[in-house]
């Protein structure tokens, strides 16, 4: 195990795995939708596109999601290289085309430290990067229930 393994998983792959399953369960429950692993999209700045495979989503109805299980780290700090990558999706989201519902689908992350959730202090301090449109969901998997967070812009 090395320093930024996550505690009681296998790998950090295999715990995003794992996420992406509970995410992909949620949804065709709550939904109904049948979204599909890695559906690669055409982004990109003017006319100049490249493919990017988003974590799960599906061309009809046009979806695509961002599956993050990151957690505040042990000592109640922010995750600042895990929030990061948060920016990064919120970007992708902001590149791809108008015609996709767009979800970041983020694990609820509390520590007892904390009175907000880490998806509470991302939209707090980072809303100005969400792009319009954008759902943050956050995903207790405890519960097997999530929350549709706001953008607070």
């Amino acid at each position: 195990m090395t320093n930024h393994q996550r505690v009681g998983a296998v790998s950090n792959a295999h715990a995003g795995r794992e996420f992406e399953a509970d995410a992909r369960e949620y949804f065709m429950r709550e939904e109904g939708l049948n979204l599909e692993g890695g559906l690669s999209v055409e982004i990109g700045v003017g006319t100049l596109k490249k493919s990017h495979g988003y974590d799960l989503g599906s061309e009809s109805p046009p979806v695509i999601v961002e599956c993050k299980s990151h957690n505040w780290t042990e000592t109640g700090n922010m995750p600042s290289a895990k929030v990061t990558m948060w920016n990064e999706a919120m970007y992708f989201f902001h590149l791809a085309p108008t015609r996709f519902r767009k979800v970041l689908f983020v694990l609820k992350a509390q520590h007892p430290s904390r009175k907000e959730t880490l998806a509470e202090y991302y939209i707090r301090l980072y809303s100005h990067l969400i792009p319009q449109g954008v759902e943050v969901v956050e995903y207790d998997p405890s519960s097997k229930k999530a929350r549709h967070l706001k953008n607070a812009v």
